[in-house]
């Protein structure tokens, strides 16, 4: 018995909100349409109460987007001044210590207080102990 009158209730609702939506956006009505749920929000039939019905968009809580419009990291991509953010390479970057402050805290860096850490540096100063042209000195 009680499914039907909700059944019912809901097809009542329906029908009432399509009347709504032909109606204005805001609209003072007299008494509520459901008092007891107008009860269990606090209203009471008494005198200062007052009752608006407004008009709620149908759909969903998602952002209505016009077509063809993209927000975020496409536009990003297309451009190619800022284009290099969305290359993988460039992905995490501060994860691994390639920001310029974790290039500083990893003593990586240009200048003479840098040479110890340059690979290149090291590479060559390898190279060059390897095939100097000074003989070792002899072991006695």
């Amino acid at each position: 018995m009680e499914e039907e009158a909700v059944g019912c209730d809901a097809l009542l609702l329906r029908a009432r909100c399509r009347q709504y939506r032909q109606l204005s956006a805001l609209l003072w009505a007299p008494r509520p349409t459901r008092p007891n749920k107008a009860r269990r929000q606090g209203y009471k039939a008494k005198q200062g109460y007052v009752i608006f019905r407004i008009r709620v968009r149908r759909g969903g809580r998602k952002r209505p987007v016009p077509k063809g419009a993209t927000y975020g990291t496409p536009a990003i991509r297309r451009h190619p001044d800022t284009q290099w953010i969305t290359k993988p390479v460039r992905k995490h970057r501060e994860m691994r210590g390639l920001t310029s402050a974790g290039r500083k805290s990893r003593g990586l860096g240009k200048g003479h207080k840098f040479h110890d850490t340059d690979w290149w540096f090291l590479l060559r100063s390898l190279e060059k102990a390897q095939y100097s042209p000074v003989p070792p000195l002899p072991l006695i």
